[in-house]
């Protein structure tokens, strides 16, 4: 357990924010649990947070620079230690999506990151691994704060049909899943397509991938294996891509085609369940 008397602030971006959090906290004049009162928020909760034994959240950031008159350091600083909270191989990753003016995504078994609900993205962390099951859900889903910038990326993404009706976490989370994904219609900087079983055999057979293009840097491929990641900058990788993509465009339904089927799917395979009575079933 971490010394709180004794904590480093160059030791981590987490432990970094802690520092500074205490540091506030105490110039304030306000104890643990005065300042979990303000912020609604546990000061066992705080302290967690203050000894680097608890991420923060984005909402509790913005709370804190609120109540201890930060000027959104908190708000800035969490993008930061969040990111540093990514496994070490995907950081490299987080990174490129953070920076990409473009990024065109497809994916055959499940929903995209950047598209997936918090439920959804705690179902599939913790289908192994429960430990700290909540801090990494909040740091998977930190890195969709991309679209909040003032100039987000416009993102593409292509899922398989099979995403839809792969289970995850139940019917009420793929219900409120497939709700989210119908949310970015009519979103110009977000568009999303399926790729129907009609489409048979397909230019993405190979598995998922991105591609991310930027405003001044050459266009970046990423595939990903088991704990590893690979993004690569070369000249044929990218344009192979990048015609597989155009392909799997072209094979997938149109952004309102694409919508019906979400839509349908959503009602039809998790819509609430009815009995023979007609009332909902238990």
């Amino acid at each position: 357990m971490t010394n709180i008397n004794a904590l480093d602030p160059g030791a981590s971006p987490l432990d970094y924010y802690g520092f500074e959090l205490r540091r506030h906290r105490e110039s304030a004049g306000l104890t643990l649990k005065q300042l979990g009162g303000i912020l609604n928020y546990t000061g066992s909760l705080v302290g967690q947070i203050e000894t680097a034994r608890k991420v923060p959240t984005p909402e509790f950031s913005e709370r804190a620079d609120a109540a201890l008159g930060t000027d959104g350091m908190f708000a800035r600083l969490v993008d930061l230690v969040l990111r540093s909270r990514l496994p070490a191989w995907f950081q490299q990753v987080a990174e490129l999506q953070a920076r990409a003016a473009e990024i065109y995504a497809f994916e055959p078994q499940m929903i995209h990151d950047l598209l997936q609900t918090k439920a959804y993205a705690r179902a599939v962390l913790g289908l192994i691994d429960q430990d700290d099951l909540e801090d990494r859900t909040e740091v998977r889903l930190a890195r969709q704060r991309i679209f909040e910038k003032n100039e987000p990326p416009v993102f593409w993404a292509i899922l398989s049909e099979a995403a839809l009706y792969q289970e995850i976490g139940g019917p009420e989370v793929m219900r409120e899943q497939l709700a989210h994904l119908l949310s970015f219609e009519g979103n110009p900087r977000i568009n999303l397509q399926i790729l129907p079983f009609s489409a048979g055999a397909h230019a993405g057979l190979t598995g998922s991938f991105d591609l991310y293009r930027f405003a001044s840097d050459p266009a970046i491929v990423y595939t990903e294996g088991y704990g590893s990641a690979h993004p690569t900058a070369n000249p044929d990788t990218v344009k192979d891509c990048s015609l597989r993509y155009d392909h799997l465009q072209a094979a997938a339904l149109s952004l309102r085609d694409s919508a019906e089927l979400i839509r349908r799917v959503m009602e039809e395979r998790y819509g609430e369940q009815r009995a023979s009575d007609g009332g909902p079933v238990a």
